[in-house]
């Protein structure tokens, strides 16, 4: 585990969900945001994860981002812990095309929220953007850069259709 300072800290149950999770890392590097990637297990660390929330909390964690796949209790393992907010990333595997992960990370308990994204890259890259949304209610900075994203978006969009259309 990283002892820095970070805004989002990032964890997978494993290193094999490394390649759908690191889709939010340019994302979260494009708006500057600092940010920790750890793997650790809620089934196999479960102590480790702990003094990982604890830690992160220390370097002025602000938002969480977990990701697992199967049971994916990773994330509400996170959100007993933490009083900040968690985002889950449902990760497809075993033989339920990701339906088992995307269950068990959105159907928590009363009093314990866990943000819910897509499963898979779409759902990486939409954590990230979640997370910058959660940090910009008290960041003009991050903010202001948003509203630019989402023109850029928009207008990419535009001009795909312009072309379709000439």
């Amino acid at each position: 585990m990283t002892n820095t300072t970070t805004d989002v800290a990032i964890i997978m149950g494993s290193d094999s969900d490394l390649p759908v999770v690191e889709a939010a890392f340019p994302i979260l590097e494009s708006f500057g945001v600092n940010f920790t990637k750890n793997v650790l297990s809620a089934h196999r660390t479960p102590h480790d994860v702990i003094e990982f929330i604890k830690l992160s909390e220390s370097n002025g964690c602000k938002v969480f981002i977990a990701a697992a796949g199967m049971a994916a209790h990773l994330a509400g393992a996170l959100a007993a812990h933490t009083t900040k907010p968690v985002i889950g990333i449902p990760i497809e595997s075993g033989g339920m095309g990701g339906i088992d992960s995307l269950l068990s990370t959105v159907m928590m308990p009363p009093g314990v929220p866990v943000a819910t994204v897509a499963v898979g890259k779409s759902g990486a890259k939409n954590s990230a953007i979640l997370a910058v949304q959660i940090l910009s209610t008290g960041r003009e900075d991050l903010a202001a850069k948003l509203v630019e994203y989402k023109e850029n978006m928009k207008n990419e969009v535009l001009e795909k259709n312009a072309k379709l259309n000439s």
